[in-house]
């Protein structure tokens, strides 16, 4: 029962309201609330009620501006970067080496047979052009039907701006000029690269500073499309093998061989063989610095079976990375040169990013919409090479070699895509613009370590020693092999130069509770208020707003009545009304005169109805004796 009464009072309640105007709130509120200013606007004279009004209207609004800031800055989700060190056995990165040739050019001459034909044929008509100011106009018989992916052109400009295009190898009717006037008129040329679509409608230019670089590029372009038709194990056995390639191996003073390599095939670098992947869950670590505790590997280069056409630096190519991530080489690796010792040593810095909405990173790129295509831990390369691989195949129709396949794809080649060429460079044009679809659909990894490397170098060995040095190099190898010598050899020490990591770490710049402290101290400095003066500031609003949606209510209501009694046109008749009717039939009803508005008057009861002997009821024998 006192549950039942409790919750009626509540009812009555709430449809009667707070049961004050809205100025009696606000009377109420300045006169009750611990805020300063309200209290004086209520309770000095005049003058200073105004002026109290305008300080504690300003502070209000200085109030509300110094909160705007303080949330947006909150909002803003800024970071601060702790740089912390310390010191522990660390794990040895992976590390990868290739021959920066990758495949042997013994091995692959005969499938370069005709590009290195077309090569040296272009050099000569180069030299020529270089002479003579003309291309030689005949092209000399090759029995072939290999089909280029980009033109070798020659870029005149005259005196006048106008450009002229000579075709090298003869791809056009155009690639003569022989006319001794328009040779009178050059001032300059480039040598460029040519590649256009299927149909020849649309040609671009790669221009670049110099003919080397052109004809490297020209080269390795064809070079990479002809050696990726073999298959795997061909192009396997083509490249540097681990028995030639690793002559020696150290780890901590302990002899490291074969096994501790992990074989890759490298798309741009062949056969490369990784030091410490850790693939099966298995790191080396490394507990001392020094050049002692750390990796040293003697490689031969095998300088002399290097591909005369492509115009590599000589040495090996060598990439530092994470355990269990793939080595992208072409993009950050070093070169270690030919005869030299080079020295490595490594200090680690490991990277941690907040995420969520501090930073854009992923923790293992789960959320990142792009399907990796490389079986290896989530880096920001690996997210951008995949991205990229999905472009080419949906905008070229097939996949480029120096990176896998999305399923279904197949690799280009100038039978079934005569344009590839084209479509790539388009591509890369594009995904090289700074707001690419790309960039913005990557993320960085939320923890990364990243290693900082100072490289030395000396000759190695020296020339007192190395006589002995490649007399039992050689003998190890077995003297029906190539012997070693200096353009050949190189030697790499790799060591942590110190035991101790740096730590750079994201913090939240602003946390929870820095925002409701520093609103507070403004709201106490400006307005001398607190939190229990917010309570009271929302129980008035509470108010107001109930006071409104009762007086909106009782306005529907009575605009409703309103309305139904507009569609009544007279009131209803009265019972001594419907009498008269029945017994007077010239009997007619009193009509309210319009547009008169007569005075309230107390209610005047009705006529009663007469008393008419008719109406009464009676007995049969009673009635009859009446008439009698």
């Amino acid at each position: 029962m006192k549950v039942r009464q409790y919750f009626k009072r509540a009812l009555h309640r709430l449809q009667n309201g707070p049961g004050y105007t809205y100025t009696e709130l606000l009377v109420w509120y300045c006169e009750n609330t611990n805020t300063h200013g309200p209290k004086r606007i209520v309770t000095e004279g005049p003058k200073k009620r105004a002026v109290w009004f305008m300080l504690t209207l300003a502070f209000t609004g200085l109030v509300c501006w110094q909160w705007g800031i303080l949330i947006q800055r909150y909002l803003a989700w800024e970071v601060k970067v702790s740089l912390r060190t310390g010191f522990k056995a660390m794990d040895f990165p992976a590390v990868s080496i290739c021959n920066s040739s990758p495949f042997r050019y013994t091995k692959t001459k005969q499938l370069l047979h005709h590009l290195d034909r077309f090569t040296k044929l272009a050099l000569e008509r180069i030299s020529v052009y270089s002479q003579n100011g003309t291309v030689p106009g005949e092209l000399p018989i090759l029995e072939t039907n290999w089909s280029p992916v980009a033109s070798l052109v020659i870029i005149e400009t005259n005196d006048q701006g106008v450009e002229t295009v000579l075709h090298v190898l003869g791809s056009g009717p155009n690639q003569t000029k022989s006319a001794a006037s328009d040779r009178m008129r050059t001032v300059s040329y480039r040598l460029a690269m040519q590649l256009c679509n299927e149909n020849r409608s649309s040609c671009m230019y790669r221009n670049l500073s110099s003919v080397l670089e052109v004809m490297n590029e020209w080269y390795h372009l064809h070079y990479m499309a002809i050696l990726s038709k073999p298959s795997r194990s061909e192009r396997q056995a083509m490249g540097e093998q681990a028995e030639d390639f690793i002559l020696a191996c150290v780890f901590g003073g302990q002899p490291c061989n074969l096994d501790n390599f992990t074989q890759l095939m490298h798309p741009m670098y062949g056969n490369c063989y990784i030091f410490n992947w850790g693939s099966d869950g298995h790191i080396l670590m490394s507990s001392n610095p020094g050049a002692e505790f750390g990796l040293k590997i003697v490689l031969d280069i095998a300088q002399d079976d290097y591909n005369p056409f492509l115009p590599f630096a000589a040495g090996a190519r060598l990439m530092l990375h994470q355990p269990n991530t793939y080595p992208f080489l072409q993009d950050l690796g070093l070169y270690a040169r030919a005869g030299a010792e080079t020295s490595i040593g490594i200090f680690v810095d490991e990277i941690v990013r907040l995420g969520g909405s501090y930073s854009c990173c992923t923790f293992n790129g789960s959320d990142v919409n792009v399907k990796s295509l490389f079986n290896t831990t989530y880096t920001m390369q690996t997210c951008l090479r995949s991205c990229f691989q999905d472009q080419m195949v949906q905008n070229c129709g097939c996949g480029h070699q120096n990176d896998p396949l999305p399923e279904g794809a197949q690799y280009c080649n100038q039978q079934d895509n005569p344009s590839w060429g084209f479509c790539y460079y388009k591509l890369r044009e594009q995904m090289e613009v700074e707001n690419s679809k790309c960039l913005k659909i990557c993320k960085q990894p939320c923890n990364e370590t990243q290693y900082r490397l100072t490289i030395s170098m000396a000759d190695w060995p020296s020339e007192s020693a190395e006589n002995w040095i490649y007399s039992i190099l050689s003998y190890e190898r077995d003297f029906s092999t190539v012997s070693v010598n200096r353009p050949s050899i190189l030697t790499l020490n790799l060591y942590f130069q110190e035991i101790n990591f740096r730590t750079i770490q994201e913090d939240p710049a602003l946390t929870i509770d820095w925002l409701p402290s520093n609103l507070g101290g403004q709201f106490g400095f400006w307005m001398g208020g607190s939190v229990l003066c917010i309570i009271e500031l929302v129980e008035i609003m509470i108010d107001c707003l109930w006071i409104t949606v009762i007086k909106g209510v009782k306005w529907c209501s009575e605009r409703r009545s309103r309305r139904a009694r507009a569609h009544i046109s007279q009131p209803p008749p009265t019972v001594s009304q419907v009498v008269e009717e029945q017994v007077n039939d010239g009997f007619q009803p009193e009509q309210e005169e319009s547009h008169v508005e007569r005075p309230c008057a107390q209610a005047v009861p009705g006529t009663p109805p007469p008393q008419y002997d008719s109406l009464r009821i009676f007995a049969i024998n009673q009635h009859v004796n009446d008439w009698d």
